[in-house]
């Protein structure tokens, strides 16, 4: 597997060895201990989570937060999407930055989202299906959403034309109003500034 490191330390781009030939391909798409030894941690995943979009649906950016953050390891099973993260853990260097993904049923490419995080994506397909292995339970009690285009953050969205949204989408609140992950010990809250980084 190669692992390629983002702008946002923590969330990787993992890229699965495919075995391919005239019959289809084989891959591994989810390995405990390969898995483990990219993100240098134990993961329980304890959810399997799949959505179907269309072109130009927007979903996120979603999260829960502390007790029931959930880290996600997505993927593309059809079609493709456009995937994003965004770092919300108060107090972080790269608070209110983001980073994304391509990724998509042929370049078989997966996102390791960890807690602290928020995650939305757009369908750059007909039909994308997207696939997730999460780290906690749904908890509609902590689970929380920052509206897709708060200017602060300043996503660049691959957009042709307005975005479909859920109602709960589009009446997301603001980075600056939302509930976001607490402070870590020994972290500088002042430390913390809204804005892009580079994919």
């Amino acid at each position: 597997m190669n692992v390629e490191q983002t702008a946002l330390p923590g969330v990787l781009v993992l890229e699965p060895r495919v075995f391919g030939d005239d019959r289809g391909f084989f891959f591994e798409s989810w390995n405990d201990r390969t898995f483990t030894d990219a993100v240098g941690a134990q993961v329980t995943f304890v959810q399997d989570n799949h959505s179907r979009s269309a072109t130009g649906v927007v979903r996120g950016l979603h999260y829960q937060l502390p007790p029931s953050a959930q880290g996600k390891l997505v993927r593309c099973g059809r079609g493709a999407v456009w995937d994003v993260a965004v770092d919300i853990r108060t107090g972080s260097a790269t608070f209110g930055q983001w980073v994304a993904a391509e990724l998509s049923a042929d370049n078989h490419r997966q996102l390791w989202i960890p807690p602290g995080f928020a995650h939305g994506f757009v369908a750059l397909t007909d039909t994308a299906d997207l696939l997730y292995k999460a780290s906690g339970f749904y908890d509609p009690d902590t689970d929380r959403s920052i509206a897709w285009d708060d200017p602060d953050i300043g996503i660049d969205w691959p957009l042709q034309g307005a975005p479909i949204l859920s109602d709960k989408d589009a009446a997301a609140p603001r980075l600056a109003d939302a509930e976001v992950f607490p402070p870590e010990p020994d972290s500088d809250p002042s430390s913390s500034r809204p804005g892009a980084s580079q994919p």
